[in-house]
């Protein structure tokens, strides 16, 4: 066990030189950090929200938007498929989660019109398992006098809500991620609530307003048949209605959309040739390039309502069709307006609206004394370790101390390859594997101790308690090991998952340097030293 060749010797001293690399970038200022290359200078532990501060946001998805939206997606749909099969109907309605209607013809029609709208019901998925769950999102039932109804399930609802929350979860990752801003933390709360935490933004309105707008974009005409006014005091027709732009000033525009923003390939903030004024351009796919290029064919002339979330931005008047795929959005737009729109198209439009349940911003200055309150800790632990090891152990002892910085700079050295966030509980996780990592040479120096007490010689001892001690050691992290992966796994919060990491990464790094660095150390020690007696 003392015999080392220089292949592994080197592998070892490889591994704590990398280690030791890639750790220097935390401790060196940033203006001398900045100089290293760019792949070192790159690896450094990223900070928690509550050590970097930054925002917090705990955001919920709209279920009764979901509801109505769903509800209005299937009236579109039973209007479509009974009139695809010329199926003759009245008083299409919804109420709540049901859509009703009457058959013009009830008794002949009826089976028809119930067969036909089965159609439309789809089975509902399990997301965890992928599998049908049996039910169905739609329930289609007939009453008297030709009466139909088809219902929107509870299960099915709930199945969109929760894909809802995927999909919502995806695209704030997105938009985050275009801020620049580094590691944010987003993750499910529950069956309809999303955490939002971003180190390092001290800015939570713009994130606010970042998250808050579904950014669903439509090109739509506006309709002149009667001027929005009479419409709003009146009725307006029935294919149109009222929305407002970001003036208040309301414009009639059709309901019909003529290009949706899913067709949007691109956006990017830019100023206008004449006037330097903030824009923004857009770039569609072939299929909106032709939609677009069709609608400014037809409605040269005619105003053109660029709609984000039922307000417009702008309604300029066409002048000429557009028929390259490219256009620009012209709103009076401040530069970040501009910015933030773009990312708001580029990243997607979220699936439902986002209300915010909850919100707050952690100072750097909060973190800042965690920080120190955290190396206080570190450094009384590792003090304290440090006088009982050499007390206790003399010579070996500080065998183990050398091992134990090699061993928190190991941390720190994977942390930062990892691109991990270091939080709190984080810091707690570094102070307890200190302990655990002299415990294993704790183990491994009292076996050398009762292999000396039944008379073996010094070499012959340390080989024997090295021998001895390795199970005890294994046996003691991998248990470890297992309970780290299931914090991680099934820890759920931030904070929880943050210490599981650091006590993951702990563990590993102990079995490498109190077992394998410190056996290496002592043999080199044997080798030249050639004891007769044991220092321990």
């Amino acid at each position: 066990m003392l015999h080392f060749s220089r292949f592994k010797a080197a592998a070892i001293l490889g591994i704590t030189f990398l280690g030791i690399l890639f750790a220097l970038p935390n401790v060196l200022p940033n203006s001398v950090a900045q100089s290293l290359p760019h792949w070192l200078a790159s690896s450094r532990v990223t900070l928690g929200l509550d050590l970097q501060g930054g925002s917090h946001i705990l955001l919920e998805v709209d279920g009764a938007a979901l509801r109505k939206e769903r509800a209005e997606q299937v009236r579109d749909e039973v209007r479509r498929v009974l009139r695809e099969a010329r199926i003759g109907y009245t008083g299409l309605v919804i109420r709540d989660t049901t859509v009703q209607l009457r058959l013009r013809d009830g008794a002949a029609d009826t089976e028809k019109a119930v067969t036909e709208l089965r159609k439309l019901a789809t089975p509902v998925t399990n997301t965890l398992l992928g599998t049908s769950s049996g039910e169905m999102d739609l329930t289609v039932s007939s009453g008297t006098e030709g009466q139909v109804s088809v219902t929107l399930t509870e299960a099915g609802l709930n199945a969109r809500v929760r894909s809802a929350v995927d999909q919502s979860i995806e695209i704030i990752r997105r938009r985050i991620d275009q801020l620049g801003t580094v590691e944010p933390n987003i993750q499910r709360q529950g069956a309809d609530r999303i955490l939002v935490q971003v180190p390092g933004l001290q800015d939570p309105q713009r994130l606010k307003a970042l998250l808050g707008k579904t950014a669903k974009l439509s090109f739509r005409m506006v309709d002149q048949s009667m001027s929005p006014q009479q419409a709003a005091e009146g009725r307006p027709p029935p294919d149109s209605e009222v929305l407002r732009g970001q003036d208040g000033m309301p414009y009639l525009v059709e309901k019909q959309v003529r290009v949706s923003g899913e067709d949007l390939t691109d956006a990017q903030p830019g100023f206008e040739q004449q006037g330097g004024q903030p824009i923004v351009t857009f770039r569609f796919n072939s299929n909106g390039a032709r939609r677009f290029a069709s609608t400014t064919q037809d409605a040269v002339g005619r105003p053109f309502a660029i709609v984000l979330d039922n307000q417009v931005i702008s309604a300029p008047v066409i002048r000429e069709p557009i028929l390259g795929g490219a256009g620009q959005i012209s709103g009076n737009f401040t530069v970040q307006q501009a910015n933030d729109l773009a990312i708001l198209l580029r990243a997607g439009a979220l699936p439902a609206p986002l209300k915010v349940m909850e919100e707050r911003t952690v100072g750097p200055s909060l973190g800042q004394d965690s920080i120190e309150a955290g190396k206080t800790a570190a450094y009384v632990a590792a003090g304290l370790v440090a006088v009982f090891m050499v007390a206790v152990y003399g010579l070996f002892g500080l065998f183990a101390l050398v091992a134990l910085v090699v061993h928190i700079t190991l941390m720190f050295a994977l942390q930062s390859v990892l691109g991990a966030t270091l939080t709190l509980p984080g810091i707690a996780g570094v102070v307890l594997t200190i302990g655990m990592a002299v415990d294993s040479n704790v183990v491994i120096f009292e076996r050398i101790r009762d292999e000396a007490r039944e008379g073996r010689s010094a070499i012959s001892a340390i080989d024997k308690g090295f021998v001895n001690a390795l199970g005890t050691i294994l046996d003691a992290n991998i248990t470890s090991l297992a309970t780290g992966v299931i914090l991680f796994l099934l820890g759920g919060s931030g904070p929880v998952r943050g210490f599981a990491v650091t006590y993951i990464l702990g563990l590993l790094t102990t079995v490498f340097t109190a077992y394998t660095l410190t056996r290496l150390m002592i043999a080199w020690w044997v080798k030249w030293q050639r004891p007769a007696k044991l220092p321990i």
